[in-house]
């Protein structure tokens, strides 16, 4: 799918719009009188750069990951909770709730608030945001990663680092192999790209987008946490990962994430050809202007 809808001002995750071209059939004729609705309307304003997205995704991650690790330093080190199902609750409740708050924060609104870059290789496949900011995306989301880690490090000293904090790695519970974690996890992703792309249908779903991300993330932490590990984001195991000195299992929680992302789209294109929509485009409306069908770029 190639198609990239434009922004709504209410969808979190849709990338700004650019303007629109004028062509010169559009531009008024010297000649002729110009009446007042010929006068140009307001300009639509101008959608933040790529760099600054890019940016507000790094700090964003940064921040969502230092939470997690000092989430992780208090529930299940021994001077702290201890651990155990109802740990993996609470943590699960804080990082769902924060995940909605960055969402709609003023940074999350500005780059649209992904924060994982399974979701983003899932818009990008659905046709919501546009190939050519993928990989900045990326780059931003796991550099924050590891930043946000490093961070927690620092705050809290040299727990973090010790076992069972370990920098908030990842690991799957007793019995889950290699391939049980990444069908959990890409069955997680797959789901999620189906809920993206009902949600982003319509306007109510666009609103209450990042609650519905926020519940989802927190059911996975309480449910598969300690079962499958519940990350979901490769990005929440990459800064983990590299700083506890166990980088084993980054390809199952890298990997499991990105390839339920493409098999969730695959689902989608699917039950959208079925409905005789043929190449399916979602309508959104520019800010300051008309909706926007969008075509290929």
């Amino acid at each position: 799918m190639a198609l990239t809808p434009a922004h709504h001002p209410a969808c979190p995750l849709c990338p700004p719009a650019p303007e629109a071209p004028r062509s010169p059939a559009d531009l008024p004729s010297p000649a002729a009188p110009r009446s007042p609705a010929d006068l140009p309307s307001p300009a639509a304003p101008r959608s933040p750069g790529l760099l600054r997205r890019a940016v507000c995704e790094f700090g964003l991650t940064a921040v969502l990951l230092l939470a997690v690790v000092s989430g992780v330093r208090w529930l299940f080190a021994p001077d702290g909770y201890g651990g155990g199902g109802t740990a993996f609750a609470l943590l699960g409740a804080g990082v769902g709730a924060l995940l909605a708050a960055l969402m709609v924060s003023a940074p999350g609104r500005r780059s649209g608030g992904h924060l994982n870059p399974a979701v983003t290789l899932a818009l990008w496949r659905l046709g919501a945001f546009p190939g050519r900011d993928v990989v900045p995306y990326l780059v931003a989301q796991l550099s924050g990663s590891v930043v946000g880690t490093w961070l927690a490090g620092l705050v809290w000293g040299p727990v973090v680092s010790l076992p069972p904090v370990s920098h908030a790695v990842v690991r799957p519970g007793p019995g889950w192999g290699d391939g049980a974690v990444v069908a959990a996890e890409a069955g997680v992703l797959a789901g999620s790209a189906l809920l993206l792309a009902g949600l982003l249908a319509r306007p109510v779903g666009r609103r209450v987008l990042p609650y519905a991300v926020g519940v989802v993330t927190a059911l996975v932490i309480a449910v598969l946490g300690p079962l499958s590990g519940g990350s979901a984001n490769p990005a929440r195991q990459f800064g983990p990962a590299l700083l506890s000195g166990e980088p084993g299992l980054l390809w199952v929680y890298g990997g499991g994430p990105v390839l339920g992302a493409v098999v969730g789209a695959g689902l989608v294109a699917m039950v959208r050809g079925r409905r005789g929509a043929g190449r399916a485009s979602v309508a959104y409306s520019r800010p300051g202007g008309p909706p926007v069908v969008p075509g290929r770029p």
